[in-house]
């Protein structure tokens, strides 16, 4: 494969043991090409006294014949289960009339895994860069979610409690 330029988008491939069939990545396609079907299977934990539900994962699929490549399904998915993969074979050619070849743009979860393989590894850190944030508060997440984890950080309101508000402002009547 030739050298592609670090952002390129090719396909989007499916790292299935990091999904857990939260269907945010569904939800937030603007073209609904995303496809996933699930069940929820219920076990005993030993110890506990509620049984515990997990979402088990049946069906994804992506339809290349609707999707936009905008990538924010890669963007919302909180579980790195999708990632961009540099392939451009992946379209069937169908037939010479074009019969099939709209078919062949659906691609179930056996294919999209088939590309994680070519997703290619993160750029090296910086040595010369600034830690991050949440690095310096040894805490994970974005600066500012919780109180103290950044200098950007908001207060936390607690229930009950109003915050002062300054009083409106009016037209000077």
């Amino acid at each position: 494969m030739a050298d592609l330029p670090p952002r390129t988008r090719g396909v989007i491939a499916l790292l299935e043991a990091n999904c857990t069939v939260c269907m945010i990545c569904a939800r937030e396609c603007p073209d609904w090409c995303i496809h996933i079907d699930s069940h929820t299977e219920v076990e005993q934990q030993p110890g506990s006294a509620r049984p515990r539900a997990r979402n088990v994962l049946d069906r994804f699929a992506i339809d290349y014949g609707q999707c936009l490549y905008c990538g924010i399904c890669v963007e919302a998915c909180p579980f790195d289960a999708l990632h961009w993969a540099p392939d451009f074979s992946y379209p069937g050619t169908g037939t010479p009339d074009g019969s099939g070849a709209v078919a062949e743009l659906v691609h179930e979860r056996d294919v999209l895994a088939t590309w994680v393989d070519r997703v290619p590894p993160p750029p090296p850190l910086d040595p010369a860069a600034e830690p991050a944030p949440e690095a310096a508060t040894g805490r994970p997440g974005r600066p500012g979610a919780r109180p103290g984890a950044g200098p950007g950080a908001r207060p936390v309101a607690r229930p009950g409690v109003r915050p002062a508000q300054e009083p409106p402002q009016g037209r000077g009547r």
